[in-house]
């Protein structure tokens, strides 16, 4: 009988400590983060002039969704008048649709502050400023491919440094955006803007 009563007991106890393990283990898995989504970073094939050579390798891909924005400007004499594009505005999400950056137009300040393109990361806020060094049209119907030069970067305020040893940037699998066909047409039209949406893939580089 007492035999008995102690092997209770022990089952007792044997229980309990595996209820503990669980409830601990189980604690953890709510506490602890989560492993961030890989992301595949594979640019597809591009047009001659636009790859990227070593030691540049690709580290983000930002799927961007916005405008290319356009002004009505004189061109030339005689009152030519033509669409101008005076900035992209644009953010870039991963593929699980978490932003990554915003891009827009801003100016260098390693360049004297010549405007140029920028992207900057939503998190850290480093920064990157680019001009195009190539360009090629893959769909008449859209915006040209592009492949940019880091010409600036800035780490964020506390360090981050996400973006800030970009050299590469390209512009790949665009749609839209291009300059509407009309609505600038003679000077009366001068300083009328449009805002056309378009969609591209960018693939950042660095050493």
């Amino acid at each position: 009988m007492k035999n008995c009563k102690t092997n209770e007991h022990r089952i007792t106890r044997r229980i309990l400590r595996i209820a503990s393990v669980t409830t601990l283990g189980m604690a953890f898995a709510f506490v602890l983060p989560q492993p961030a989504h890989a992301q595949s970073v594979t640019p597809p094939p591009v047009p001659p002039g636009l790859e990227v050579q070593p030691p540049s390798q690709p580290f983000l891909l930002g799927r961007g969704v916005g405008t290319q924005n356009y002004v009505c400007q004189p061109t030339g004499p005689l009152g030519r008048v033509n669409w101008v594009l005076f900035t992209p505005q644009a953010t870039l999400f991963d593929d699980q649709r978490e932003q990554l950056t915003t891009h827009f137009s801003s100016p260098n300040p390693d360049e004297g502050f010549v405007v140029r393109v920028t992207w900057q990361d939503s998190r850290d806020t480093s920064t990157v400023w680019a001009r195009a060094i190539a360009t090629a049209t893959v769909d008449p119907n859209a915006i040209p491919w592009v492949l940019l030069q880091a010409v600036g970067t800035r780490p964020g305020p506390t360090g981050g440094d996400t973006l800030s040893e970009t050299t590469f940037i390209q512009r790949l699998n665009t749609r839209g955006g291009l300059a509407p066909a009309t609505g600038c047409d003679s000077l009366p039209d001068v300083g009328h803007k449009k805002f056309v949406p378009y969609t591209a893939d960018y693939f950042f580089y660095k050493d």
